[in-house]
């Protein structure tokens, strides 16, 4: 009986545990469809909670792949080492005229002062030696154009032949600009408008040739015996002159009143079109009221350095200055103020010794990188 009873317990055991075996396998099974049936609220929290899983398994390589896009990103193209070019010298540096002692220390390496009424020579630095003018050729060129008596209000056209090949240099007159012919005199002169005075050249009788004729005979008729005209501009460094030359050109175009005028302008406007087109004086002396300037013309181009021509009156007399190669963008500026300093101080100096320099002529180097424009 006892056996039967352990038996009959055993068989109850077992069979209740297979009940419960598959009452929990239904559960499960119901929970689960459940599951799969319910709506996802938040796709994409659900893509990215899908995607911790690998991104966390390969994240070592995920960094290294994005450290080497950052490292392509991030690095520089290469560049051409620049080559920095040595200053260009003029002839005068070339030929050693900055190395000649004077007393006023000036950076010019020619310098001349000039009575104009006994023509007293005040100063004298390298004053026959040759070199490029520059600009200071324009003083000529206006010369020339106010003895032609050609009418001032004759309309001239600026052209291609007026473009500037040498030197490459800008103009706001492009082709096709009409101004008169005192316009482009006034712009020459005040604003060292290279264009306007090619144009003006153009404009002589006969053309631009008889013009360059034209130029070199008044030189030589004025006794500039250092002197040498190619075009009327300066933009070419075969326009060349001397120290003492220069002043004679000075002393008769300060006979002239236009020129007088018009060089000493500070300022200019003219009609382009539809366009006004302001000019200003390229030696800023003319505005300073220290000065009492009669006539004037800058120049430079790399070949003959800064230079400036004045007629002045200074220390109650009327001087003529010039002061060629300059080394520096203000340098003649300085040195006309240093000259002005040393009038004032000595009122009446003579010509001394030390101060008289007369190098020979300077010849024309025959390779000379040439850059900038007359100004």
């Amino acid at each position: 009986m006892a056996h039967d009873r352990m038996l009959k317990f055993s068989n109850s055991r077992r069979l209740l545990g297979m009940l419960s075996l598959a009452l929990g396998l239904t559960v499960f099974g119901t929970a689960a469809d459940a599951a799969a049936r319910r709506p996802v609220k938040n796709t994409a929290q659900a893509t990215a909670s899908a995607k911790k899983a690998p991104v966390a398994r390969n994240s070592s390589r995920a960094k290294a792949s994005v450290s080497a896009r950052s490292s392509r990103t991030v690095a520089a193209p290469r560049r051409a080492a620049r080559v920095v070019e040595p200053p260009r010298q003029s002839f005068g540096q070339l030929a050693g005229l900055h190395e000649a002692d004077d007393p006023l220390d000036l950076k010019s390496g020619v310098a001349y002062v000039l009575d104009q009424d006994t023509n007293e020579v005040l100063f004298s630095k390298n004053s026959k030696a040759v070199l490029p003018i520059a600009s200071i050729t324009k003083l000529m060129t206006g010369l020339l154009i106010v003895e032609a008596n050609q009418p001032l209000d004759d309309m001239l056209s600026i052209t291609d032949d007026d473009i500037d090949t040498e030197k490459g240099s800008s103009s706001r007159l492009r082709p096709g600009t009409q101004l008169t012919r005192g316009e482009m005199l006034h712009l020459a002169l005040m604003s060292s408008e290279n264009r306007a005075a090619n144009a003006l050249g153009r404009n002589y009788p006969g053309g631009l040739s008889a013009f360059i004729a034209a130029m070199n005979a008044k030189a030589k008729l004025l006794g500039m015996s250092d002197t040498r005209y190619v075009e009327p501009t300066g933009l070419s460094s075969q326009n060349q002159s001397s120290a003492r030359d220069l002043a004679l050109l000075v002393k008769t175009a300060h006979q002239v009143p236009l020129l007088r005028e018009l060089s000493t302008s500070p300022e200019y406007q003219v009609a382009v079109g539809n366009r006004q087109l302001q000019y200003h004086t390229t030696n800023r002396l003319v505005l300073n009221p220290s000065w009492d300037i009669g006539l004037q013309k800058t120049g430079y181009i790399s070949e003959a350095g800064q230079c400036l021509v004045m007629q002045a009156q200074l220390a109650g007399r009327k001087l003529i200055l010039v002061l060629l190669d300059s080394a520096g963008k203000y340098s003649r500026i300085g040195d006309a103020e240093r000259i002005r300093k040393w009038l004032l101080t000595s009122p009446l100096p003579s010509p001394s010794p030390t101060t008289a320099i007369t190098p020979a002529v300077v010849p024309a180097p025959a390779a000379v990188a040439i850059h900038a424009t007359a100004g």
